[in-house]
């Protein structure tokens, strides 16, 4: 990070403390500077929110190459959502302890697990496991789509996955084979609000230990707030199943917008 850079950063960490600030780094040519953004996180002494319309005014001045924020009286070690959120806006992170001063940049890697990836909705959740797997073992890939937390508990709000799942490719079938997403009600929801990769009967992930054993049926899935697994799919699961749907040749243009930090 430029030298002219860290120093509006850390006016903007002081000015903000002891919330987190948060803004961007954008280019123009050879010329980069810092732009302050408003955090809008419903808890913004443990976490910020850049909203989707302040990145989209962003891109109006250049090009965003990178995220910032800071990490009030905290060490500058990564969270499991800095690093989702990483991957996830495929840009560099750079994150700012404060007071202490010390600055530590991540940037994504394109390669994470499948499994054993901890939970972190809009990221790292249910959803996207089933968008890697497809991007890995396919070569499908999907745009990311915004996903508030909580939508399920919401009766008035919308069912994300029956109002998306033809517009991203999909088509409802009566049995699953090998590679279909099943979409379950999982705990106290108002809609279909879980969904995981039907392996049939072969758990094996190139490169990775599935740690089951067993006949099957496997499902890869990501239930909240435990880690990424492959599970034996029966029995109180089938009773949870609302969708089966099939992968066809995914439009991601007719997909939401990407979502933001």
């Amino acid at each position: 990070m430029r030298n002219h850079i860290l120093k509006a950063v850390q006016t903007h960490a002081a000015a903000e403390y002891p919330k987190e600030c948060c803004g961007l780094v954008i280019s123009n040519g050879r010329k980069q500077h810092y732009l302050p953004c408003k955090n809008t996180a419903t808890d913004p002494n443990e976490e910020f929110r850049i909203e989707a319309q302040e990145y989209a005014a962003a891109e109006d001045q250049g090009e965003v190459i990178g995220i910032v924020h800071s990490h009030p009286d905290a060490t500058s070690r990564p969270s499991p959502r800095d690093l989702a959120m990483c991957e996830a806006t495929d840009l560099p992170w750079h994150i700012l302890s404060w007071p202490e001063g010390d600055l530590r940049t991540i940037v994504p890697t394109g390669n994470t697990l499948l499994l054993g990836r901890p939970f972190v909705h809009g990221a790292w959740d249910c959803w996207q496991v089933c968008a890697d797997w497809y991007k890995r073992e396919w070569g499908i890939e999907f745009q990311t789509f915004q996903r508030a937390d909580g939508w399920w508990e919401r009766a008035e709000g919308p069912s994300l996955y029956e109002q998306a799942y033809a517009a991203a490719g999909f088509e409802r079938v009566s049995s699953p084979q090998r590679g279909d997403m099943i979409v379950m009600e999982v705990g106290r929801t108002k809609h279909p609000n879980h969904a995981g990769i039907y392996l049939g009967a072969d758990p094996a992930l190139p490169g990775e230990a599935a740690g089951v054993h067993g006949a099957g049926p496997f499902l890869l899935h990501h239930l909240y707030g435990r880690l990424s697994e492959i599970i034996v799919f029966g029995g109180p699961w089938d009773e949870r199943v609302r969708l089966v749907l099939r992968c066809r040749d995914p439009t991601p243009s007719t997909l939401m917008p990407r979502a933001r930090a």
